[in-house]
């Protein structure tokens, strides 16, 4: 068998594995809903406050339920099954401006990123996950605004719960 066949079949491989290990649903087999409407949107973020997350886990799940509802409207309210975002993690890097000493590069300052990571689980009767679609979104730390704005943190959060949304819509074969 030749180096790049094998290559494929060893990615395959893994592929599934990862799939068994997320307990047999991966986000190429999340289903499509035939257009059924979604049941519900919920955003969970017990994992963050297990962390500590105290008041950005809060913040984050204000934003982002309402930024899902935004993204997937016309898509919600039906008798479907329910969409759960779980947040496993939420990085708001320490941000003070550009980190280069040169001005501003790229986005509007700094190499600086924030991430948020979560998973889209599809939850149908009796709580059973019909799919899931993992997700890890990032945005530079500079689309809060001024670092020096007590209000740049905040923004932030909204920031990528936004950006974390609009993805997750474009990504999901709700249609």
């Amino acid at each position: 068998m030749a180096a790049s066949a094998m290559t494929g079949l060893r990615r395959l491989l893994g592929t599934v594995g990862l799939c068994l290990l997320a307990g047999g649903a991966c986000a190429d087999d999340f289903p499509k809903l035939g257009g059924r409407p979604l049941g519900d949107v919920r955003v969970d973020v017990r994992p963050l406050l297990a962390q500590g997350g105290g008041l950005q886990a809060e913040a984050l799940r204000v934003d982002l339920t309402a930024a899902l509802r935004r993204s997937l409207a016309g898509r919600v309210g039906g008798r479907g099954p329910g969409l759960v975002v779980l947040i496993r993690s939420l990085s708001l890097r320490p941000y003070a401006g550009s980190v280069d000493g040169g001005g501003r590069s790229g986005a509007g300052g700094g190499t600086q990123t924030d991430y948020l990571d979560g998973e889209a689980l599809l939850v149908g009767p009796g709580g059973r996950v019909l799919g899931r679609h993992p997700q890890l979104t990032a945005t530079p730390s500079s689309y809060g605004g001024a670092w020096y704005d007590p209000q740049s943190e905040r923004r932030r959060i909204t920031a990528i719960a936004d950006i974390y949304a609009e993805w997750l819509a474009r990504n999901l074969p709700l249609d």
